[in-house]
């Protein structure tokens, strides 16, 4: 009994939060806030007492709301001014979603009133293809007159309002073309290539991976690198990846000598006490417990290594200026190390992961042109970096 009483008075609790949250809604003039809150609280046992006070609230909140929209509507249309339209056409569409929202709930009985809670429903249909055409023909036309403008952050606007003309009125005239257009006017074309000032050989298939940006997924809706020049295209911005230096480390093979212990269990023995007497359980048998002994290795370890580290440095070019508009440092270390060993003793004493070297031989150590070349993925890593957090444009 005590639990659901507890229960009651949480849930009047909740109910009561509730109620205040959206009455404070109300009283901020966030109308479609508390229409939200009450719609919520209504889509189930909307007869109930409980519910009364939600179902006030959502006729005094969508009343209000409605006329501030409409109020809105008039004052826009009065202003003349074309830059209205779009939020003309909003709130037609949003005064009808509005309805549509509630027209499920109806009729809502106000119980004290003997009434229906009124909602006055309006066809908007007529008002919002209206004002659609006539966004459209100002979204289509000012396109239009941004694109004889020679300036790609403008044709990106152009782009931006034929997207949205295409979003509500589809297949409008020409729009698409036109949106076609203004995307290729719009977008920065890179040109990418790479030079060497050091004292070797960049494997050319190092340099083929660096400039393969489909492996980088770099292109973005305004930004296409390319690694071999198009004729058809005329180049915004550079970036010229310049190898600095590359230093290899001298083949090295490093041995050491260490012993491992470890204790293991070999086999069962009397558990004694204190006094050296076999401790017994409650029904008179030897409790026995794990013998243990100590084990011991010795390793003898030999490890292979190698270390590559390349320096380069990213410059960003304004190709129509031949200005240099920014450099980053570009750096990558590729390490080669490989261990084998053997053993005296037992090889249990050591990790379980150290196991996997016993066994083994050495190997040959990787050419200075294959160490360059293994250098390659953290390169493209680093300068994916380097190019997502710095854009050309900013």
């Amino acid at each position: 009994m005590k639990k659901i009483t507890l229960l009651l008075f949480i849930g009047f609790l909740m109910s009561c939060s509730g109620v205040k949250k959206t009455q404070s809604m109300l009283s901020d003039g966030n109308y479609d806030g508390a229409i939200n809150r009450s719609i919520d609280n209504l889509k189930t046992n909307k007869t109930s007492k409980g519910k009364q006070v939600y179902i006030y609230m959502l006729e005094e909140a969508f009343a209000k709301a409605k006329q501030r929209d409409q109020e809105t509507i008039t004052m826009l249309q009065k202003d003349g001014n074309p830059s209205n339209l779009e939020k003309i056409y909003n709130t037609y569409l949003q005064l009808q979603n509005r309805q549509e929202k509630i027209r499920p709930l109806l009729p809502l009985s106000l119980i004290n009133e003997g009434r229906n809670a009124i909602f006055p429903l309006e066809d908007y249909s007529d008002e919002i293809i209206d004002s659609k055409n006539k966004l459209s023909t100002y979204l289509y036309e000012n396109a239009k007159k941004l694109m004889k403008v020679n300036d790609k952050m403008v044709f990106r606007q152009a782009f931006d309002d034929l997207a949205y003309l295409e979003e509500i009125n589809p297949n409008y005239k020409d729009a698409k073309s036109l949106m076609a257009e203004a995307h290729l006017k719009g977008t920065d074309f890179v040109h990418v290539y790479t030079k060497n000032e050091t004292n070797m050989i960049i494997p050319v298939r190092l340099q083929n991976d660096l400039l393969d940006f489909s492996t980088l997924g770099l292109n973005d809706k305004w930004t296409v690198y390319h690694s071999n020049k198009q004729k058809d295209i005329k180049y915004d911005f550079a970036m010229l990846v310049n190898f600095r230096n590359i230093n290899i480390s001298p083949e090295q093979i490093k041995e050491r000598e260490f012993t491992k212990e470890k204790q293991i269990a070999d086999g069962k023995k009397p558990l004694l006490d204190d006094k050296g007497n076999q401790v017994k359980d409650e029904k008179g048998n030897i409790i026995m417990v794990d013998n243990m002994k100590t084990i011991r290795a010795t390793v003898f370890e030999s490890k292979q290594f190698k270390a590559c580290q390349i320096t380069a440095k990213v410059d960003y070019i304004d190709i129509k200026t031949n200005q240099l508009i920014d450099t980053f440092p570009l750096s990558s270390e590729f390490i080669f190390e490989y261990i084998y060993a053997n053993f005296n003793g037992d090889r249990r004493a050591c990790e379980d992961n150290y196991l996997q070297y016993f066994g083994r031989r050495a190997v040959p150590f990787p050419s200075n042109e294959q160490m360059v070349f293994d250098s390659g993925e953290d390169l493209k890593n680093k300068l994916k970096n380097i190019i997502t957090r710095n854009k050309f444009r900013r």
